[in-house]
């Protein structure tokens, strides 16, 4: 069982031909409101990935309440633990230019007052995984996964939006997933070096003194801990939409090692699931199925690459 505790957004989402600059009105496209939510994406990808998942988070009484949730109950996420309180539903503003990158701006909304209460005793169990991100209070996230390393969960955090955590601060988390800049902005943050894909996230895991993994968009994904250096490539995709790859990856990841896959194979499917997600317009409905991912997994595996624009 895979329990979230993290953001639930709606993304507006608006496509432009560049990202204006300081000062500069561009025209866009027709705007789309589309569920989001790091929290809220890690769960759909999960679940479709085929874990079973419950997300624990908060939303407003307004009417981007219902839209945050669209995708999530149909899926069969389990949202009894999701509380509705005064206020606004997160809001993300998101530009998507014509390759396929994307800028964010965040109104935090009623994932401000998301608390570590939220989860119920008995809620984690041994076996169970913890998926956290950074969007809702950090002093909550760190308490769950305090009751997490208690039951015998395994915690997986996504330093994402970047903090420059310390290790001392996520003694409780036994798998960290940056981005290639977060890895490196972690790494100077700690007085380690910051060149070297492979070498900032060995570093890293040797500070931390535990699994650290990278995602490097087009290049994959790199890890490092007790597996020793683990490396896996992407999918090669024409790409519409970067938004929600990275919390694709960390929920088919999370997937994987729920249902006992080793990391090599858990990296290779998330790394799959994250570039099909940079195929469609928007996070949520961007998120692949996990049969589609499987049918990839066979080519990722011996580390051929499909066709671009596959």
């Amino acid at each position: 069982m895979i329990t979230v505790f993290g953001s639930i957004n709606v993304d507006l989402v608006c496509r432009v031909a560049k990202v204006p600059r300081p000062g500069e009105t561009v025209r866009g496209s027709e705007y789309a409101l589309i569920p989001g939510g790091k929290g809220a994406n890690q769960a759909l990808a999960a679940r479709r990935a085929g874990a079973a998942v419950r997300l624990v988070g908060t939303i407003g009484d307004d009417d981007l309440g219902k839209v945050a949730l669209a995708e999530l109950q149909p899926a069969g996420v389990d949202l009894a633990a999701v509380s509705r309180r005064r206020g606004t539903t997160g809001l993300a503003i998101i530009t998507v230019d014509e390759t396929g990158e994307n800028t964010i701006v965040l109104s935090p909304g009623a994932n401000a007052v998301t608390r570590a209460a939220q989860v119920a005793p008995g809620m984690l169990s041994r076996g169970d995984t913890l998926l956290l991100q950074l969007e809702v209070p950090l002093a909550d996230s760190l308490a769950v996964a305090g009751l997490a390393e208690q039951a015998g969960a395994r915690v997986i955090l996504s330093i994402a939006p970047f903090l420059p955590l310390r290790p001392e601060a996520v003694a409780p988390v036994s798998i960290l997933i940056v981005n290639q800049h977060e890895a490196r902005d972690l790494a100077r943050s700690l007085g380690l070096p910051d060149e070297g894909e492979e070498e900032v996230v060995a570093a890293l895991a040797e500070r931390f003194g535990r699994t650290v993994i990278a995602t490097l968009g087009p290049h994959g994904a790199v890890a490092a801990g007790e597996a020793g250096l683990v490396r896996v490539p992407a999918q090669a995709v024409k790409p519409v939409d970067t938004t929600g790859a990275g919390d694709t990856f960390a929920g088919v990841l999370a997937a994987l090692l729920d249902e006992g896959a080793d990391l090599r194979t858990a990296l290779a499917h998330a790394a799959i699931g994250g570039s099909l997600a940079c195929t469609k317009l928007g996070a949520q409905p961007s998120f692949p199925m996990r049969a589609e991912i499987d049918s990839r997994f066979p080519a990722a595996a011996r580390g051929d690459k499909a066709p671009a624009g596959a």
